[in-house]
């Protein structure tokens, strides 16, 4: 037995809206995927052809500048640990160590001397700060 006044639902959804709705957003992905790659490509080729070109119009030095020059890490040439940025930065240290703690002449023949620290405000707490006329 057929019921002549049953039948789906025509006003819920329309199924062919909602399949061309899926086929657009499938070409517009497969679009844009395709342009990206297109760019990619592009951007790569274009960077390739940059990279290789010199990075000034400056032809390149064909000697080694004088010195002095940046000071290079151990190699081979050289004696292990000697004449590095390392090295030097100890021998900074040490030096300036013992410039704030061992006295020495600034200028011997104007009678600048370089005192320590500590001694230094000992002098300043015995003889008071100088007096500065405005």
């Amino acid at each position: 037995m057929v019921n002549a006044e049953t039948h789906h639902e025509k006003s819920d959804v329309n199924v062919r809206a909602l399949l061309w709705a899926v086929v657009i957003f499938i070409v517009f992905a497969a679009a844009t995927h395709g342009l990206l790659y297109l760019q990619f490509h592009f951007f790569a080729r274009h960077f390739r052809k940059e990279a290789s070109q010199p990075l000034t119009m400056m032809t390149p030095a064909s000697t080694v500048p004088a010195a002095p020059r940046l000071q290079p890490f151990p190699s081979g040439e050289l004696p292990p640990n000697a004449n590095t940025p390392a090295t030097d930065m100890n021998e900074m240290r040490v030096a300036e160590e013992q410039a704030m703690t061992k006295p020495g002449w600034v200028d011997k023949q104007k009678g600048v001397v370089r005192l320590p620290i500590d001694v230094a405000k000992q002098l300043v707490v015995q003889r008071g700060l100088p007096v500065v006329a405005p």
